[in-house]
């Protein structure tokens, strides 16, 4: 039996993405979700636990991230799991555990310069290329 990398997060930005156009030409985007749970402790208090997500976005979804994204932004990303780690200048180790994006989809609705609104549609790697379709 094989195994899997799946990731399902639906949370809000916490800046707007991070963009880089690398010189083969390829596109990437790097941003962070907040997801929170809810829980009562022993007194009955309701608590926050917040936890951080970094999130890497390549090609297309970078594109669609840059032009459509901002800050409190409310998406839902599904994904895989990537850790990497790398040595400094210094000789300190670093480790990263990021979210490579494979589709997003954009939760909150757009305003038009009418003033209706519309939710956005899905944002998928394997539409490489092509326009949002509104």
């Amino acid at each position: 039996m094989g195994s899997l990398n799946k990731v399902l997060l639906i949370g809000n930005l916490g800046k707007d993405p991070e963009i880089r156009n690398l010189e083969n030409g390829a596109t990437v985007a790097h941003f962070s979700i907040a997801t929170t749970e809810y829980y009562k402790d022993k007194s009955g208090n309701r608590q926050d636990q917040t936890e951080w997500h970094n999130i890497v976005a390549w090609r297309n979804l970078a594109e669609l991230s840059e032009k459509y994204l901002k800050k409190g932004m409310q998406v839902h990303i599904e994904g895989r799991i990537k850790s990497r780690n790398w040595e400094d200048k210094e000789g300190k180790k670093h480790y990263q555990t990021e979210i490579l994006a494979d589709d997003i989809i954009f939760l909150d609705k757009m305003e038009n310069s009418k003033g209706s609104s519309k939710t956005f549609p899905v944002a998928t790697e394997s539409k490489q290329g092509g326009d949002l379709p509104f």
